[in-house]
């Protein structure tokens, strides 16, 4: 069975040099003139075997590397939702990705989205530690291998860049990653290798593609068998409006062949759409894919390749969906059936409690349902399209508040469905960055917790400790107003108090300090209190102490919200237990 070129994803923070390092490595293979050079494909760029020997010939022969892919195809879409867009049903067409890195920079906040998401689809990758020749003293050495430059950099600069390096060691090794710069790398299998690389200058770019050649040769091979023949698959990597054309698609051909006149099943929102094509376009060659230029029309392709897909009815479509071709009625119904329940998966309404999605493409909702199942984070509708009143409906019916939540990832909606939300009272979160988005919802679920817990808290009865002053009483009854001190806690106006026995005695009715009502006592304080239904001399007596008296209800809470608790509260509160227990033994087990 024939070998395809892996399918190579670049990720990482703007502004670390993803596109620049793929033109660099498309305008190294160009300019080596070779016969059989690039080929340029929509939203990708092939890099055919001849190529990289001769970008990497001397590390080849080094290596004694003996080649049997026939290049390598680098897919060029713009963001991390793009790259999740690139999705079979169910799993990342991807099989490898470049993440990209400014080593002079380190993790920004999509290094971090760009990780999750590669952990999360379970898609082996390299860094390319970028921008090398930022580093400063570091001198271009004129070659496009990062060992030969290295060797001829002044010492300094040579520990200015391990430096650099290790300190992105440690950021990955905070996402659970083991890694090391390539050439000390033994198994690859257990450690990320890490490149040095200049899109700049160049450095760096032959070893790049000598690693991804060894990691799919070593360990991806089984996983690029194709049927040359087979019925095409692939997946939508942007629908777009082409002039004179009406509505066509981007798709990265994954496997099989595809061919004019060919029947194709294509999953959409609204459910499998079933045309014929009309028209294969790629692109001019050599020209720059984000041009808009004239296409070549072709009759047909085989995988792996980017292709414009033109056919009728493709309205409904839309980025990340997965196509086959179907030419058969079985071959349809087997389509729409694997269809159905693969988008069921992904764009959903559920009758329980969670938050609402809404986001640019399917690729996108799968990343975020993820990354929020990881959370326990439960989910009530997802998406694609702008927020919508039945969405605000959605998220008012949930019970809990947290839940009252509508997330909108790389989605404008309009203005006047943000006032319903603010009217309605539910809380709208958005960016263009999945892990801000998720993040940004986290930490303001974790405040809403601690002021729920904290609300909470303050209306339990907490535990207390206090010492009826001997020599102070002012009123014996009707009420009784007598001196106290706090010897453990807080008091408070309201609160009920207890014996040594366990007998309730009555409840505070105010507490007063110098004549002025202060409705709390802490614990040193001394202070003058008054309780209904009580004398003293019958109840209670000078010197006694008392204790806040609390349920069975309010311990079960207090013990959840321990953490809240002083120190001096929590021994107030064993010696509650320790009084209760006496009287009721299910205390020491509740």
């Amino acid at each position: 069975m024939p070998i395809r070129q892996p399918i190579i994803s670049l990720l990482g923070h703007i502004d670390h040099g993803k596109t620049s390092l793929l033109d660099k490595i498309r305008g190294t293979a160009i300019t080596k003139k070779e016969a059989g050079g690039i080929t340029q494909h929509i939203g990708a760029t092939e890099v055919p075997i001849n190529t990289i020997e001769k970008i990497s010939e001397s590390l080849i022969k080094k290596m004694n590397i003996k080649i049997t892919i026939p290049g390598l195809l680098f897919i060029d879409t713009p963001g991390h939702s793009a790259f999740s867009s690139i999705r079979e049903r169910g799993g990342s067409i991807s099989d490898l990705a470049i993440l990209v890195v400014d080593i002079n920079e380190g993790f920004k906040d999509q290094t971090k989205e760009a990780i999750e998401i590669l952990k999360q689809f379970k898609v082996p990758f390299v860094v390319a530690a970028n921008k090398i020749d930022l580093i400063s003293g570091w001198v271009d050495q004129k070659t496009n291998s990062f060992l030969k430059s290295i060797k001829n950099q002044r010492e300094d600069v040579r520990e200015k860049m391990d430096e650099k390096l290790y300190n992105l060691v440690y950021q990955l090794s905070e996402f659970g990653f083991d890694s090391e710069r390539f050439d000390r790398v033994e198994d690859y299998l257990k450690r990320i290798a890490i490149i040095p690389t200049s899109a700049f200058t160049g450095e760096g770019i032959s070893e790049l593609l000598i690693v991804l050649l060894g990691l799919a040769q070593k360990y991806l091979e089984k996983n690029l068998k194709i049927e040359v023949n087979g019925p095409g698959k692939g997946s939508i990597i942007e629908v777009k409006e082409e002039k004179g054309m009406g509505r066509t698609l981007d798709v990265i051909l994954y496997d099989g062949i595809l061919k004019i006149g060919d029947q194709i099943c294509i999953a959409t929102p609204k459910g499998p759409v079933v045309t014929k094509v009309r028209a294969l376009l790629k692109p001019s060659p050599l020209r720059e894919l984000r041009e808009k230029g004239k296409f070549l029309r072709i009759n047909s392709v085989s995988a792996a390749a980017g292709i414009k897909v033109s056919a009728p009815n493709l309205d409904p479509c839309v980025a990340g969906m997965p196509l086959v071709v179907a030419n058969t009625k079985e071959d349809v119904e087997k389509a729409k059936k694997e269809f159905s329940e693969y988008i069921g998966k992904v764009i959903f309404s559920s009758e329980g409690e969670g938050i609402v999605i809404r986001a640019d493409s399917v690729g996108s909702i799968e990343a975020i349902i993820g990354l929020l199942k990881e959370k326990k984070i439960g989910i009530k509708k997802a998406d694609i399209g702008n927020v919508s009143r039945e969405d605000i409906i959605l998220a008012k019916n949930n019970d809990d508040e947290l839940n009252r939540v509508i997330l909108e990832f790389n989605v404008n909606s309009p203005k006047e469905i943000s006032n319903l939300a603010i009217d309605e009272n539910i809380k709208i979160f958005s960016s263009s960055v999945i892990y801000n988005l998720i993040e940004d919802f986290e930490n303001w679920r974790k405040g809403m917790e601690e002021e729920k817990k904290m609300n909470l808290f303050v209306s339990l009865v907490l535990p207390a400790k206090i010492r009826i002053i001997p020599g102070y009483i002012f009123r014996q009854s009707k009420p009784a107003i007598f001196g106290v001190e706090v010897l453990l806690g807080e008091i408070k106006n309201g609160y009920p108090l207890m014996r040594e026995d366990g007998k309730i005695i009555g409840r505070i009715k105010e507490i007063q300090s110098e004549g002025s009502n202060e409705g709390t006592a802490s614990k040193g304080q001394m202070v003058a209190i008054s309780i209904p239904d009580v004398t003293i001399g019958r109840q209670i007596k000078e010197g006694m102490k008392l204790w806040t008296a609390i349920s069975k209800e309010s311990y079960k809470k207090l013990k959840e919200l321990n953490n809240l608790l002083s120190e001096d509260q929590k021994q107030a509160l064993n010696e509650i237990v320790e009084i209760k227990a006496k009287k009721d033994p299910i205390w020491k087990i509740l």
